[in-house]
C-alpha cells in the first residue's frame, strides 16, 4: 500500500555530485516529515537529513553538512537528496522515509524504502 522507491544511486569518483530522489505513493505525502539515512556494511544505519512536511524546516548530521541538500516536491510526492563533493566514505545503500515528525532517529519513521546504492570510488 504505503511504497518509498529510491532512485539515482550509481558509481561516482571522489568529488563527484549524484542527485537522489524517492518517489511516495500510497500515503498523504505532505502530511509527512522525510528522512534519508544511509548503511555501510558492518555499520549502523546513519541519519543524514530530515525535511518538514512542507519543506520549510531542514536538518542535518554534521557528516554531510554543507555538502549534502535535502529538498521536497509535494505535488510530485518526490524527497531528494543532493549529494556534492562526494567522498569514499560516503559509500552505503541510501534509504528515504517517512515519520509524521522530523526526527534524527530511524525508529521515528514508519516507511522506508528498499534503498539505492550509491559507490564513491577513490
Amino acid at each position: 500500500q504505503v511504497q518509498l522507491v529510491e532512485s539515482g544511486g550509481g558509481l561516482v569518483q571522489t568529488g563527484d555530485s549524484l542527485r537522489l530522489s524517492c518517489a511516495a505513493s500510497g500515503l498523504t505525502f505532505s502530511m509527512y516529515a522525510m528522512g534519508w539515512f544511509r548503511q555501510a556494511p558492518g555499520k549502523e544505519r546513519e541519519f543524514l537529513s530530515t525535511i518538514s512536511l512542507s519543506g520549510g524546516g531542514t536538518f542535518y548530521a554534521d557528516s554531510v553538512k554543507g555538502r549534502f541538500t535535502i529538498s521536497r516536491d509535494n505535488a510530485k510526492n518526490t524527497v531528494y537528496l543532493q549529494m556534492n563533493s562526494l567522498k569514499p566514505e560516503d559509500t552505503a545503500v541510501y534509504y528515504c522515509a517517512a515519520a509524521r515528525y522530523t526526527s534524527t532517529k530511524a525508529t521515528a519513521y514508519g516507511y522506508w524504502g528498499q534503498g539505492t546504492q550509491v559507490t564513491v570510488s577513490s
